[in-house]
């Protein structure tokens, strides 16, 4: 018999635990109620776990719990910080980090779990109301009910712990928030039927879809002095595609790279000067403005604690867009829209975003795995450039070669800039046009090129070179290589898209300057990282790839490697992990996108507000009760 003083046993509370937790949320609250102050309900589920299972690994933690590791890792390391979990090396493995309760964390257990059972026993026997939602809960999640002499009661599950009866594994995913519910089909249903437009009505209408004619040319939209790009001339009359060129300012990018490769200098800083300011600075210009992106390297005070560390994700450019939108916060000067306040905000902008990419990765990986990631901070050093901080602050000895940091310097002078049709410098152009701030204009761009069609080709790259290398057994066979590019083609390999990734341009036709530019330098780090064999099959696809394509597909222009078909490449051979891929891309192009803010605001134009051509039928509107 339990009377008012006796608590539940351990198996028992276990079995509430999993009742509350896995079958109904409107059960949760009479519980949640007894720690309102003290706890939220995940660190709830976190502390009463860990007292359960007795000194236990995160990942157990996470699998009894039935969340995310990195959930279950930021929940102990809040309730740890409380002084309400402890931690210890396991002495049979120690890579292995023990969670265990405090005594605090006990008294507070107990404090919570003597008031909640007050709550369902009383001297007279169990409480109706609370004897009833836990029956039904029982059975729901496949358990059974036992009547205890004298009104009390215990619960037995009808299967192993963990496992839970389908009628209350049902009713658990009606309570999940994320889950996609046959009302949101239906409404999703009624979107595609009433929004699909037919595509011969583009050409009906003359409307350059995507902002683009038949032949892929883009449409002018409007006016820029920062870049240009050539892919066709005009011989005799006719429009004939030519080698790429591309010109930061005026300059040819293959002769700014020569010129400062040949003299031994990292080109980054004076590449975003030239693409800002419009010339190349001199001696002197140079060591003042490496001086003053120095200065803004530094982040407001606890805004790793407060901003990177919370919350943190696995897509870094959701990491980036929501740290510079928070940048906005901190800023007293944040709604200035002129010039000098602008410019001063980009500037600060390139210089954090590589702290705000690589902080960010540092916490994920920590609280993915926080045994295996430690989680480190090194602050930049104001004599490195760009390229040598990004190694610095990356790796944990602080490491790197001179080549490493070379060829970075050149991945991001030729991910700077590019022209100001690109999806990501024309959202730019359109949000700077409706005269907001500076954080907000960068936020939009960022989400324009986290988009897979824009800045995330190179992980495709990567991982396409992953399944080829798997599945072809001698990479140097040419037959093997083609006819492995030719199931790419048929959608029989890798993710069945009909693509081969990295070969081919929106603008560029016959070749990519900035992959002409990267080959020989890849081919030196592939050398020195011991993978020249991988650098040769990527040299084999290159040379194969255009002439499988034109074989298979009619094409209206010549196809050739982009930059990213050997940037993935490169990242690779760096050590840079997956995630960080696309944001070493946006620290490059910040540049450009500040460049064409810049531009914006200069110019004072319009807002930049085109017309869409309505197609919809007029219907009457027919009154609520009138309505099927």
């Amino acid at each position: 018999m339990l009377e008012q003083d006796d608590w539940l046993s351990r198996r028992q509370r276990q079995l509430c635990l999993d009742v509350l937790m896995n079958v109904f949320q409107r059960i949760v609250t009479p519980f949640m109620e007894c720690f309102r102050g003290k706890l939220t309900g995940q660190q709830v589920w976190t502390l009463c776990m860990a007292d359960l299972s007795g000194p236990v690994s995160v990942q157990e933690l996470a699998e009894s719990l039935h969340i995310p590791k990195q959930q279950a890792s930021r929940l102990t390391d809040l309730l740890a910080a409380d002084g309400y979990l402890f931690r210890r090396t396991d002495p049979n493995d120690r890579r292995r980090l023990l969670i265990a309760v405090t005594p605090k964390g006990e008294e507070l257990l107990d404090s919570g779990w003597k008031q909640f059972e007050k709550q369902l026993f009383q001297r007279d026997g169990a409480a109706e109301a609370g004897r009833e939602w836990l029956k039904r809960a029982m059975a729901l999640s496949g358990g059974e009910w036992l009547e205890i002499e004298g009104g009390g009661l215990a619960a037995g599950c009808a299967e192993t712990s963990g496992n839970y009866g389908k009628a209350g594994m049902d009713m658990a995913k009606k309570n999940d928030f994320f889950e996609i519910t046959p009302e949101i089909l239906r409404l999703s249903e009624a979107c595609v039927a009433h929004d699909a437009i037919d595509p011969s009505l583009y050409v009906k209408y003359d409307v350059k879809r995507g902002l683009r004619d038949l032949n892929g040319k883009g449409v002018v939209a409007g006016l820029t002095e920062i870049s240009d790009i050539i892919s066709s001339k005009e011989v005799n009359g006719e429009t004939v595609s030519c080698e790429g060129e591309l010109y930061y300012r005026g300059i040819d990018i293959k002769e700014l790279t020569q010129g400062f490769i040949k003299e031994n200098r990292f080109g980054f800083e004076e590449t975003v000067y030239l693409l800002l300011f419009g010339t190349l600075p001199n001696q002197a210009e140079s060591e003042e403005f490496k001086k003053l992106l120095s200065k803004y390297r530094t982040l407001p005070t606890n805004f790793v604690r407060d901003v990177v560390m919370k919350a943190p994700t696995s897509d870094m450019m959701n990491t980036l867009a929501r740290s510079v939108l928070t940048l906005y916060a901190y800023d007293e000067k944040a709604t200035d829209t002129s010039i000098p306040n602008t410019l001063r905000q980009c500037l600060e902008m390139i210089a954090l975003f590589p702290q705000l990419a690589v902080y960010g990765y540092q916490a994920y990986a920590h609280d993915v795995d926080p045994e295996n990631n430690s989680f480190f901070i090194h602050a930049p050093r104001p004599e490195l450039s760009t390229a040598e901080n990004i190694l610095h602050m990356l790796r944990i000895d602080n490491s790197y070669t001179e080549l490493e940091a070379r060829i970075l310097d050149l991945a991001l002078v030729l991910h700077a800039e590019h022209g100001g049709g690109n999806n990501s410098s024309f959202t730019t152009h359109v949000v700077a046009s409706s005269g907001t701030d500076a954080y907000s204009v960068i936020a939009a761009a960022l989400g324009s090129l986290k988009g897979p069609r824009h800045g995330g080709a190179n992980i495709k790259v990567m991982r396409m070179f992953e399944d080829m290398k798997a599945n072809v057994k001698d990479w140097e066979d040419e037959d093997e290589v083609r006819a492995y590019l030719l199931g790419l083609l048929h959608k029989e390999r890798f993710d069945h898209s009909g693509l081969i990734y990295g070969m081919g341009h929106a603008v560029y036709s016959l070749s990519d300057p900035r992959a002409d530019i990267f080959r020989g330098f890849v081919k030196s780090l592939s050398e020195e990282k011991g993978l020249y064999k991988e650098y040769q099959l990527y040299s084999l696809v290159e040379r194969l790839a255009p002439k499988v394509i034109s074989e298979e597909r009619k094409i209206y222009k010549g196809v050739s490697a982009n930059i990213d078909f050997y940037s993935g490449f490169v990242y690779h051979m760096l050590g840079l992990p997956a995630e960080l891929y696309t944001p070493v891309f946006a620290m490059a192009r910040i540049a450009g996108w500040s460049a064409h803010l810049m531009e914006e605001i200069v110019h004072g134009g319009k807002i930049i507000r085109p017309s869409y051509r309505s197609i919809g039928e007029r219907q009457p509107y027919v009154p609520l009760a009138e309505r099927p």
